[in-house]
Parts: C-alpha cells; structure tokens; sequence
C-alpha cells in the first residue's frame, strides 16, 4: 500500500528542487539527489521499506535512460561513427579498467565491488552534455554532434558492461538481443504508420504505446537478469528519429519522465548516501574523481587531438561528466547487495562531482567560439 504522508512529501520536495534548479541554475537532479541526501540522514526515510517508492525509483531510471537515448541523432551519429565509435569506446573502456583495478589493487575493495564502481564511474552523462551543448547553442555544431554520439557510445558500453557482468547467461537473453534486433527492424518503418494516425486522439494513445513498449521490453530484459536500461537506451536511439519529427510526443514522454517519474529515482537515490560515510570517505572521493577524470583525458584527449583538433580539451571534459547512468549503477549494486552503503554513498558523491566540475571548466576556459552554431 502506498503511504500517502511519504508520497505526498516526495512530491513536495520534487516541487522544490525544480524551483531551487531554476534560481541557482543548476541541473534540478542534482538539486534532488542532495535533497533526498538531508531526508534520508534527517527524516530517515528508509526506500527498502515502502515497496512501491523502489519501483516508482526503478521506472524512473528506465524512462530516463529511454530518453537519454532519444536525445541522439542518428543520423549525425551515422555521418561520424567512426570518431564517435573510438571516442565512445575508449571514454568507456579506460575509465572502466582504470577504476575497477585502482578500487580491487588500491582501495582493497572486493572484485564485485570493483567491478561495479569501474561500470558507475566509465559513464559521461548524456543529461548533463546535452543541457549544456542546447544551453551555449552547440548542439547542432559538428563538435556538439561528435560529443553526443560519442556518449552513447559510451553509455552504451556502461550499459552492455551492467547487464552482462552481472548476469549469469541463459536462453531469455539471447531472447532479448533477439527481440531487440526485431525491434530495430520494424520499428523505423512502420512507428510513422502506427503513430501518426492517432496524433491529438483523447488519452494520448500514442505516449501509452511508447510507455507500453520501453516497459514491456523492460520486463522482458529483467525476467532475463538483465538490468532494464539496456533495452530502454536501445530502444530511445531506434526511436529518435521519429520523436524528432513528433516533438510534441517528445514533449510528453518528458513531461511524464522529468515531473512524477524520474525525481523518484534521484531522491531514492539520495536517501541511500550515508552523510556520515561521505564525511569520512573524503580523501577516497577525491582519489575516484581524480581517477575518472584523469582516465577519461587518457582515453579521450589522444583521440579528439587526432580526428577533431579543434576543442579536444573542451570534448574531453564534457565526456568527464556523470550522473543519470553512475547513479543508476550504484543504484543497481547497493540494491543487489554488490556494494555497501558506505561504497555507495562515497560513488554518489564521486558521481555528482563530476557533474559539476568538469561541467564549470569546460564552460568557464574552454568554451568553443558560439558562432558555429546554426
């Protein structure tokens, strides 16, 4: 049974970390993730204990990444895909190796557990890049165009390594691959035919058809051990091309993520971090943020030097970033038992630094001339 006193309350705070966001100007999931980190360690609401909070939490995260990957351009990702697929590639493989081994070899961390804060801290936030390329009008430049593409790349990588490492293998996800292939196929020509007819219809059937296929796939993904956001990022880049000419069933599947859904999965998210653990994980915070961040320059800068030239440190920091998929890895392993809640509380936070930081350098030194966009 839903608790309307802890429902109720929850939508408060998500009123006023969107109000907070606007005044200050920073990214409103960042404003829940610590608005859910003073609840959890003041009121001490406790997720595991209301049912219903851990699958609205849950749902959220996989419309969310559903989105992240509706927000790419295939046909840009088309034109670059080979710098886009090297970028993409080591921004995710470096920082991947280079934080699972420094947490087993350095911090002493348990192979699990290495492995997963390797998955959590190899990802770049498609959410933050893509706010701040629409923000300083990048987004449609040629370097705005590489930097997305490249973080699916990457977020894919994140997602694939999520599903696979954690999954023992049988029949349901060669099922799933299978029906994802299918998805592909039948999706691109015949979505317009489906959709178009049934624009401005009472109830919006159309946004219950999107929701009906990213949760079904979803479901289907989970009865094979294999965490939801796969098929969900897949799914949003087979579905990108027809959202973009529907910005009006965009809008919705928006207003339906980033106003009830996805709020429920920061400020879960945040009511997991131990105040008290951050407090003494201070130097190991430090270490993992520099480990990312440095990882992600080894990986990345080489290749933007090589094939881009222009704004390569600019590219790099952006690719730094993190938030929606570190957090959602965390999430996964503190839930299934990976992690403990200090390693998740001192993830977290690792996470939100770097959605911040490389944020402010990148926008602050190495902003690229405005006048290519258009």
């Amino acid at each position: 049974m839903i608790d309307s006193v802890t429902l109720a309350l929850i939508l408060g705070l998500t009123v006023a970390a969107s109000l907070i966001s606007i005044k200050i100007g920073i990214s409103v999931a960042i404003i829940e993730i610590v608005i859910g980190i003073l609840v959890g360690n003041t009121i001490g609401i406790v997720p595991s204990d209301h049912e219903w909070l851990i699958f609205l939490s849950g749902l959220g995260s996989v419309v969310l990444t559903f989105l992240a990957g509706a927000e790419i351009d295939p046909d840009a990702m088309r034109k670059a895909w080979k710098v886009s697929l090297l970028i993409g590639a080591l921004s995710f493989l470096i920082p991947f190796l280079g934080c699972w081994w420094f947490s087993y070899l350095i911090l002493g961390w348990t192979w699990e557990a290495s492995l997963l804060t390797g998955v959590a801290l190899s990802t770049t936030s498609v959410a933050v890049v893509y706010v701040v390329l629409l923000e300083t009008g990048l987004s449609k430049t040629a370097t705005g165009k590489v930097i997305l593409s490249s973080c699916f790349i990457t977020d894919l990588g994140t997602a694939i390594a999520l599903s696979v490492l954690f999954t023992g293998p049988n029949i349901l996800f060669f099922a799933v691959v299978a029906v994802m292939a299918l998805m592909a196929w039948i999706i691109p020509k015949y979505i317009d035919r489906i959709m178009i007819p049934l624009r401005g219809r009472t109830g919006d059937p159309s946004l219950k058809i999107v929701l009906l296929i990213v949760i079904s796939m979803g479901a289907l993904a989970e009865q094979a051990g294999i965490h939801a956001i796969l098929p969900a990022y897949v799914l949003g880049l087979i579905m990108a091309a027809h959202l973009s000419r529907n910005q009006d069933l965009l809008m919705k599947v928006r207003s339906v993520a980033l106003a009830f859904l996805t709020p429920f999965f920061f400020i879960v998210a945040g009511m997991n971090v131990s105040v008290l653990s951050v407090a003494s994980g201070g130097i190991l915070i430090l270490a993992l943020f520099l480990m990312k961040v440095g990882t992600k320059f080894i990986g990345v800068l080489p290749a933007s030097m090589r094939y881009i030239r222009k704004d390569s440190v600019y590219i790099t920091l952006l690719m730094s970033t993190g938030l929606t998929f570190g957090t959602i890895s965390a999430q996964f392993g503190y839930v299934n038992g990976l992690i403990d809640r200090d390693q998740f509380s001192i993830i977290v936070m690792v996470v939100i630094l770097t959605a911040i930081v490389p944020t402010i350098i990148a926008q602050r030194l190495f902003n690229p001339r405005r006048d290519e966009a258009g």
